[in-house]
Protein backbone atom coordinates (compact mmCIF):
# COMPACT_ATOMS: atom_id res chain seq x y z
CA UNK A 1 0.00 0.00 0.00
CA UNK A 2 0.95 3.27 -0.69
CA UNK A 3 2.12 5.95 1.70
CA UNK A 4 2.90 9.69 2.36
CA UNK A 5 5.14 11.71 4.01
CA UNK A 6 3.65 14.66 5.81
CA UNK A 7 4.83 17.34 8.30
CA UNK A 8 2.90 17.97 11.90
CA UNK A 9 3.75 20.61 13.76
CA UNK A 10 3.32 19.96 17.45
CA UNK A 11 3.27 22.28 20.53
CA UNK A 12 5.15 22.13 23.55
CA UNK A 13 8.42 20.63 23.89
CA UNK A 14 10.04 17.38 22.22
CA UNK A 15 10.31 15.79 25.63
CA UNK A 16 6.64 16.47 25.98
CA UNK A 17 5.96 15.13 22.04
CA UNK A 18 7.78 12.00 23.06
CA UNK A 19 6.60 11.35 26.34
CA UNK A 20 3.96 8.70 25.40
CA UNK A 21 4.43 5.75 24.00
CA UNK A 22 5.81 5.46 20.29
CA UNK A 23 3.29 6.84 17.46
CA UNK A 24 0.99 4.23 15.88
CA UNK A 25 1.82 5.43 12.29
CA UNK A 26 5.71 5.99 11.63
CA UNK A 27 6.99 9.62 12.89
CA UNK A 28 10.45 11.11 12.83
CA UNK A 29 11.66 13.46 14.54
CA UNK A 30 14.94 15.83 13.96
CA UNK A 31 17.17 16.00 16.64
CA UNK A 32 19.93 18.14 14.59
CA UNK A 33 22.36 17.41 12.43
CA UNK A 34 21.75 13.78 11.71
CA UNK A 35 20.20 12.92 14.49
CA UNK A 36 16.35 11.45 14.65
CA UNK A 37 14.06 9.67 16.57
CA UNK A 38 12.07 7.48 14.79
CA UNK A 39 8.75 5.87 16.01
CA UNK A 40 8.10 2.38 14.01
CA UNK A 41 6.43 -0.38 14.40
CA UNK A 42 5.53 0.00 18.31
CA UNK A 43 9.33 0.13 18.82
CA UNK A 44 11.06 3.22 19.37
CA UNK A 45 15.11 3.99 17.69
CA UNK A 46 17.25 7.01 18.26
CA UNK A 47 20.05 7.42 15.25
CA UNK A 48 22.92 9.46 15.88
CA UNK A 49 21.98 11.72 18.51
CA UNK A 50 24.40 14.68 19.52
CA UNK A 51 22.83 16.30 22.53
CA UNK A 52 25.74 18.05 24.09
CA UNK A 53 28.72 20.07 23.72
CA UNK A 54 31.45 18.13 23.12
CA UNK A 55 32.99 19.08 20.60
CA UNK A 56 32.86 22.40 21.25
CA UNK A 57 34.77 21.88 24.59
CA UNK A 58 37.63 19.76 22.40
CA UNK A 59 37.64 22.14 19.83
CA UNK A 60 37.47 25.63 22.13
CA UNK A 61 39.99 28.05 20.75
CA UNK A 62 40.97 26.06 17.62
CA UNK A 63 39.94 27.59 14.05
CA UNK A 64 36.54 25.61 13.92
CA UNK A 65 35.48 25.67 17.64
CA UNK A 66 32.17 24.04 16.77
CA UNK A 67 30.28 26.36 18.79
CA UNK A 68 26.28 25.28 18.22
CA UNK A 69 24.03 27.75 15.81
CA UNK A 70 20.71 25.90 17.39
CA UNK A 71 20.12 24.15 21.12
CA UNK A 72 19.83 20.89 21.50
CA UNK A 73 16.09 20.34 21.32
CA UNK A 74 16.08 17.68 24.52
CA UNK A 75 18.08 16.07 27.02
CA UNK A 76 19.42 12.70 27.06
CA UNK A 77 17.76 11.82 29.71
CA UNK A 78 14.62 12.99 28.45
CA UNK A 79 14.80 10.87 25.30
CA UNK A 80 12.76 8.02 26.80
CA UNK A 81 10.89 4.75 25.44
CA UNK A 82 14.12 4.26 23.40
CA UNK A 83 14.88 0.42 22.48
CA UNK A 84 17.58 1.14 20.16
CA UNK A 85 19.84 3.66 19.53
CA UNK A 86 22.01 3.55 16.23
CA UNK A 87 25.12 5.10 15.73
CA UNK A 88 26.50 5.37 11.85
CA UNK A 89 30.08 5.71 12.75
CA UNK A 90 32.46 6.92 15.22
CA UNK A 91 32.43 10.88 14.37
CA UNK A 92 31.23 12.42 18.02
CA UNK A 93 28.85 14.54 16.73
CA UNK A 94 27.10 10.86 15.48
CA UNK A 95 28.67 8.89 18.40
CA UNK A 96 28.36 11.39 21.33
CA UNK A 97 29.93 10.29 24.62
CA UNK A 98 28.17 13.73 26.03
CA UNK A 99 24.80 12.03 24.96
CA UNK A 100 24.91 7.78 24.93
CA UNK A 101 25.36 7.27 29.03
CA UNK A 102 22.81 9.50 29.82
CA UNK A 103 20.11 7.88 27.19
CA UNK A 104 21.34 4.48 28.53
CA UNK A 105 20.78 5.14 31.86
CA UNK A 106 17.48 6.43 31.32
CA UNK A 107 16.26 3.39 29.22
CA UNK A 108 18.25 0.48 30.95
CA UNK A 109 16.70 -1.84 28.47
CA UNK A 110 18.06 -0.07 25.54
CA UNK A 111 20.43 -1.79 22.58
CA UNK A 112 23.33 -0.04 21.32
CA UNK A 113 23.61 -0.80 17.10
CA UNK A 114 26.65 0.15 15.89
CA UNK A 115 29.63 -0.46 13.48
CA UNK A 116 31.74 -3.54 14.26
CA UNK A 117 34.81 -1.25 13.02
CA UNK A 118 34.24 1.06 16.01
CA UNK A 119 33.77 -1.25 18.74
CA UNK A 120 36.31 0.24 21.18
CA UNK A 121 34.93 3.87 20.42
CA UNK A 122 31.39 2.39 21.18
CA UNK A 123 32.46 0.56 24.24
CA UNK A 124 34.04 3.79 25.80
CA UNK A 125 31.48 6.17 24.61
CA UNK A 126 28.36 4.44 25.55
CA UNK A 127 29.78 3.12 29.12
CA UNK A 128 28.10 -0.53 28.14
CA UNK A 129 28.63 -3.77 28.35
CA UNK A 130 28.97 -5.77 25.75
CA UNK A 131 26.01 -7.61 26.55
CA UNK A 132 23.94 -4.45 25.33
CA UNK A 133 25.19 -3.65 21.82
CA UNK A 134 25.21 -5.50 18.75
CA UNK A 135 27.90 -4.70 16.33
CA UNK A 136 27.61 -4.92 12.64
CA UNK A 137 28.99 -4.86 9.03
CA UNK A 138 27.16 -3.85 5.54
CA UNK A 139 24.97 -5.98 4.60
CA UNK A 140 24.34 -7.65 7.99
CA UNK A 141 20.36 -7.73 8.74
CA UNK A 142 19.11 -7.64 12.25
CA UNK A 143 15.52 -8.87 12.91
CA UNK A 144 14.23 -6.73 15.51
CA UNK A 145 10.40 -8.21 15.80
CA UNK A 146 7.65 -7.37 15.20
CA UNK A 147 8.26 -6.63 11.55
CA UNK A 148 10.72 -4.35 11.84
CA UNK A 149 14.30 -4.59 10.33
CA UNK A 150 17.66 -2.73 10.21
CA UNK A 151 19.87 -3.68 7.64
CA UNK A 152 23.29 -1.37 7.20
CA UNK A 153 24.93 -0.38 4.24
CA UNK A 154 28.00 1.21 3.16
CA UNK A 155 28.99 5.06 3.64
CA UNK A 156 31.32 6.81 2.24
CA UNK A 157 32.74 9.48 4.54
CA UNK A 158 33.97 10.75 2.08
CA UNK A 159 36.08 7.55 1.08
CA UNK A 160 34.90 3.95 2.14
CA UNK A 161 37.17 3.22 4.89
CA UNK A 162 37.56 -0.94 6.35
CA UNK A 163 39.59 -1.61 9.43
CA UNK A 164 42.42 -4.31 9.40
CA UNK A 165 39.16 -6.91 9.34
CA UNK A 166 37.72 -5.86 6.34
CA UNK A 167 34.79 -4.50 8.54
CA UNK A 168 33.15 -0.95 7.88
CA UNK A 169 34.09 2.16 9.34
CA UNK A 170 30.96 4.28 8.10
CA UNK A 171 27.14 2.48 7.68
CA UNK A 172 23.88 3.62 7.04
CA UNK A 173 21.18 2.01 8.25
CA UNK A 174 18.03 0.79 6.30
CA UNK A 175 15.11 0.35 8.36
CA UNK A 176 12.08 -2.12 7.38
CA UNK A 177 8.99 -1.72 8.78
CA UNK A 178 5.58 -3.29 7.68
CA UNK A 179 4.21 -0.09 6.37
CA UNK A 180 7.56 2.22 5.60
CA UNK A 181 11.11 1.56 4.45
CA UNK A 182 13.34 4.42 5.38
CA UNK A 183 17.02 4.80 4.57
CA UNK A 184 19.01 6.85 7.03
CA UNK A 185 22.37 7.03 5.00
CA UNK A 186 25.06 7.89 7.20
CA UNK A 187 27.67 10.40 6.16
CA UNK A 188 28.26 9.90 2.79
CA UNK A 189 29.49 11.21 -0.39
CA UNK A 190 27.99 9.23 -4.00
CA UNK A 191 30.18 6.07 -4.87
CA UNK A 192 29.61 3.18 -7.50
CA UNK A 193 27.37 0.65 -6.23
CA UNK A 194 25.97 2.82 -3.91
CA UNK A 195 22.52 2.60 -5.90
CA UNK A 196 22.65 -0.34 -6.45
CA UNK A 197 23.01 -1.92 -3.11
CA UNK A 198 20.10 0.45 -1.77
CA UNK A 199 17.61 0.21 -4.43
CA UNK A 200 17.12 -3.46 -3.85
CA UNK A 201 15.03 -2.83 -0.73
CA UNK A 202 12.69 -0.27 -2.03
CA UNK A 203 13.01 2.70 0.43
CA UNK A 204 10.38 5.10 0.72
CA UNK A 205 12.14 7.91 2.60
CA UNK A 206 15.64 8.92 2.39
CA UNK A 207 16.95 10.74 5.36
CA UNK A 208 20.27 12.38 3.17
CA UNK A 209 22.93 14.84 4.77
CA UNK A 210 22.96 17.88 2.75
CA UNK A 211 26.22 19.67 4.29
CA UNK A 212 28.31 19.18 0.85
CA UNK A 213 32.07 19.00 0.91
CA UNK A 214 34.81 21.39 0.27
CA UNK A 215 38.28 20.91 0.12
CA UNK A 216 39.79 23.03 2.82
CA UNK A 217 37.27 21.55 5.53
CA UNK A 218 38.28 18.03 4.33
CA UNK A 219 42.28 19.26 4.62
CA UNK A 220 42.13 19.80 8.22
CA UNK A 221 40.16 16.52 8.62
CA UNK A 222 36.09 17.36 8.06
CA UNK A 223 35.07 15.25 5.64
CA UNK A 224 32.00 16.10 3.90
CA UNK A 225 28.65 14.81 2.72
CA UNK A 226 26.48 14.81 -0.66
CA UNK A 227 25.50 18.33 -1.90
CA UNK A 228 21.89 19.02 -1.75
CA UNK A 229 22.14 18.40 -6.03
CA UNK A 230 23.30 15.04 -5.11
CA UNK A 231 21.07 13.98 -2.23
CA UNK A 232 18.26 14.64 -4.51
CA UNK A 233 19.56 12.33 -7.67
CA UNK A 234 20.57 9.73 -5.15
CA UNK A 235 16.75 9.79 -3.86
CA UNK A 236 15.58 9.33 -7.45
CA UNK A 237 18.13 6.75 -8.64
CA UNK A 238 17.12 4.29 -5.25
CA UNK A 239 13.39 5.14 -6.24
CA UNK A 240 12.54 6.96 -2.89
CA UNK A 241 9.10 9.13 -2.95
CA UNK A 242 10.62 11.15 -0.93
CA UNK A 243 14.00 12.53 1.22
CA UNK A 244 14.30 14.35 4.25
CA UNK A 245 17.23 17.00 4.63
CA UNK A 246 19.47 17.08 7.27
CA UNK A 247 22.91 17.77 8.82
CA UNK A 248 22.73 21.59 8.65
CA UNK A 249 22.15 24.05 10.74
CA UNK A 250 24.51 23.35 13.75
CA UNK A 251 27.84 24.38 13.08
CA UNK A 252 28.34 27.39 11.12
CA UNK A 253 31.20 26.01 8.71
CA UNK A 254 29.56 23.06 7.80
CA UNK A 255 26.61 24.00 6.83
CA UNK A 256 23.98 24.91 4.16
CA UNK A 257 21.95 27.59 4.41
CA UNK A 258 18.20 26.44 4.44
CA UNK A 259 16.58 28.82 1.92
CA UNK A 260 18.10 26.27 -0.60
CA UNK A 261 16.87 23.36 0.59
CA UNK A 262 13.50 24.93 0.42
CA UNK A 263 14.01 26.33 -3.15
CA UNK A 264 15.10 22.90 -4.09
CA UNK A 265 11.99 22.01 -2.58
CA UNK A 266 10.17 23.78 -4.88
CA UNK A 267 11.87 22.63 -7.94
CA UNK A 268 12.14 18.67 -7.19
CA UNK A 269 8.50 18.08 -7.73
CA UNK A 270 9.30 14.52 -8.28
CA UNK A 271 9.75 13.91 -5.15
CA UNK A 272 8.72 15.05 -1.76
CA UNK A 273 11.19 16.76 -0.30
CA UNK A 274 11.46 18.30 3.08
CA UNK A 275 13.68 19.78 5.09
CA UNK A 276 14.89 18.51 8.65
CA UNK A 277 13.14 21.16 11.34
CA UNK A 278 12.57 21.23 14.76
CA UNK A 279 8.79 21.02 16.37
CA UNK A 280 7.66 19.30 13.35
CA UNK A 281 6.73 15.39 13.39
CA UNK A 282 7.07 13.98 9.90
CA UNK A 283 4.64 11.15 9.79
CA UNK A 284 3.97 8.49 7.05
CA UNK A 285 0.59 8.18 6.34
CA UNK A 286 -0.95 5.26 4.33
CA UNK A 287 -2.88 6.57 1.07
Amino acid sequence: MAGKLRERPFEGTLAGALAGKPDSNPTFYWLGQAGFVVDIAGRRLVIDPYLSDSLAMKYRGTRYPHQRMMPPPIEPAELIGVDYALCTHAHTDHMDPGTLPALFAANPAATLIAPRAVRAAALERSGLPESRIRFVDAGEALDLGDDLRVIPTRAAHETIERDMHGNHRFLGFLIKGPDVTLWHSGDTIPFDGQVEEVSPHRPDIALLPVNGRRPELSSQGVPGNLTLSEAVELTRAIGASSMIAHHYGLFDFNTIEPELIDSMAQSANDINLCRARQAIAFEWALT
